[in-house]
Formats: structure tokens, C-alpha cells, sequence
């Protein structure tokens, strides 16, 4: 087949995951063509086959480069003219099956509960570190010039307060977000998951694990 005269829009986006071991180009990519031919049919053109693992599926990862598709695209469609709009390099994640809810429920509560225990330990901590009570009780005497006997309302203050600036800093109250901005642990997530793919990527192109042209 031969189409000089046509043109394909290709979106590839860094991070892929896939369900399924054959991997087709409809499955990770974004495709737009003026012949809606070509575009159905490369749909379906397949990409990468995951292998098993002695009779067994688990999660691989594979990188690969835009040049490979590329080239796949052209043995199909020699004068097919390709414009890339995503990114030269990617990754596909393979996840044959999702977790049990019940073990992810169980996952979710040992953390929130590492997280809490680990969080109030540290206020703790804090607050010992810089002697808060004592803090606390000078500020009182100065203001009100009389001697602090048990909890006064800076103490309550402080106690409401500690909460409520953490649900504003983190913008969550369970699901529910105060803002539509991203939280602070959604874009340190991102920047995590970005710095994870482009050292994964640089590593897999060293060690010549990368699928790429020769």
C-alpha cells in the first residue's frame, strides 16, 4: 500500500499501561487521519507482545522508541508521512489483573494508619523539641498577667487550628477538594512518577534494553 499524499497525526503519551500481553498501537496511542482507513486499520497494527513467565502473567515494563513505530507504521504504509505530537520516547506498563479490593482495602489502611501514627508522633516530637507548653504558658502570662492553671485557649486554638491548616495545605476532606487546584501530594506525585519514567527510560537505553531501530 502506498499513500504519499497522506498524512498521520501520532500521540503517544510517556506512560502507558495495558491489561492485555498483545500490545496494539490503538491501545497506547491517539491517532488522526484524513483517510479513516488507514487510521482503523493501524489501530490494530500490533506493537509488542508481552512474554510469559513459566506459564505465568506478571507485570513487566518495556520501553520503547518512537522510531520503532514508526518504522512498523512505514512496512504497512511506505509513503505514509507520520507527524509525531507526543513523545520520542515511552513506556508501556503490562498489568495483567488488578488487585483483590479486599487487599487493597487492607493496603489503604496500613498506610493511613502508618501515616497517622506516623504524623502524630512527629508533632509530638515537635512540640517537645521547642517546649510548646511552656511557650504557651509565658504567652498567657504576659497577656493576662495571671498564671496558667490547665488548657487556656491558646492550647484549644492551637488544637483546631493544627488540623484545619493541614486540610487546607492538602486541599482534601476525604474525597472532596476545598480547590480544583492539584494537592500538593498530587503534583509531588507527578513530579515523582516523571523523574521514575525518565530514569527508567535513560537506564533501559544504556543497558540497550530500549526497542529501537538499528
Amino acid at each position: 500500500m502506498r499513500m504519499p499524499e497522506e498524512t498521520l497525526y501520532l500521540k503517544i503519551g510517556q506512560n502507558n499501561v495495558v491489561s492485555r500481553r498483545r500490545v496494539t498501537l490503538g491501545d497506547i496511542g491517539k491517532m488522526e487521519c484524513e483517510d479513516p482507513g488507514i487510521k482503523d486499520s493501524l489501530k490494530h497494527l500490533e506493537l509488542y507482545c508481552f512474554p510469559r513467565f513459566q506459564g505465568k502473567e506478571k507485570r513487566q515494563v518495556q520501553t520503547f522508541s518512537l522510531l520503532i513505530i514508526i518504522q512498523m507504521i512505514h512496512k504497512k504504509y511506505p509513503g505514509l508521512k507520520i507527524v509525531n505530537l507526543g513523545e520520542a520516547d515511552f513506556i508501556i506498563h503490562y498489568m495483567p489483573r488488578e488487585e483483590p479490593k479486599a487487599w487493597q482495602l487492607i493496603k489503604t489502611c496500613l498506610i493511613c494508619a502508618v501515616l497517622f501514627f506516623g504524623a502524630a508522633f512527629m508533632i509530638m516530637t515537635f512540640n517537645n523539641d521547642v517546649s510548646v507548653p511552656e511557650v504557651f504558658d509565658k504567652f498567657y502570662t504576659q497577656v493576662t498577667g495571671q498564671e496558667a492553671s490547665g488548657p487556656t485557649i491558646l492550647e484549644i486554638c492551637y488544637c483546631i487550628g493544627l488540623p484545619l491548616g493541614i486540610l487546607v495545605f492538602y486541599n482534601h476532606i476525604g474525597r472532596k477538594k476545598i480547590t480544583d487546584d492539584p494537592t500538593p501530594v498530587q503534583v509531588s506525585m507527578r513530579k515523582y512518577e516523571q523523574d521514575v519514567d525518565t530514569t527508567y527510560m535513560e537506564d533501559s537505553s544504556r543497558e540497550g534494553k530500549s526497542i529501537d531501530v538499528d
